[in-house]
């Protein structure tokens, strides 16, 4: 009995100490703490996912370092730190564009024909002010010749 004492007073000292260090020793940013001198805007972006290409479904996942993507729009959301924005994305080198705000893990455009596309995705400041951006290209098989099992080979 002195033992199982002994071991949850043990196990409650090391879990009170795990729990005062913080989660990286080396992180000081927070939502909640302006930061100054902040890192560049990263953006990262895959190919688009294969399953639903298949099926015409172009989903591109993408994440960011050091920026929030967040429905702030004008100049007086310009200084929020850490920095925040939103996305810009266009299809195919056409001059109109979206903005993307919701910060959902991906882009996904639905009815694109069949062959070569490309998609643009930007970082973009409250006011617009694009920060960098990643393209992919990829290309929608003509859904008539996908069967569920794959490519028709019944040309």
């Amino acid at each position: 009995m002195i033992r199982t004492a002994l071991y949850a007073v043990l196990c409650s000292m090391l879990a009170t100490t795990a729990a005062a260090q913080p989660m990286d020793a080396g992180r000081e940013a927070s939502q909640f703490v302006p930061i100054s001198n902040e890192p560049a805007a990263e953006l990262f972006v895959d190919p688009p996912l294969a399953g639903p290409l298949t099926r015409g479904a172009v989903i591109i996942p993408y994440r960011t370092n050091h920026f929030r993507i967040l429905p702030v729009f004008g100049a007086s959301a310009v200084d929020v730190s850490p920095r925040a924005g939103h996305l810009h994305v266009s299809v195919d080198d056409l001059p109109w564009r979206w903005a993307d705000a919701g910060d959902n893990g991906a882009v996904v455009v639905n009815g694109l024909p069949a062959g070569p596309h490309k998609i643009l995705i930007e970082l973009a400041t409250p006011e617009h002010k694009i920060l960098t951006g990643r393209s992919v290209s990829f290309i929608v098989p003509n859904l008539a010749d996908v069967t569920a099992d794959g490519p028709s080979h019944n040309h």
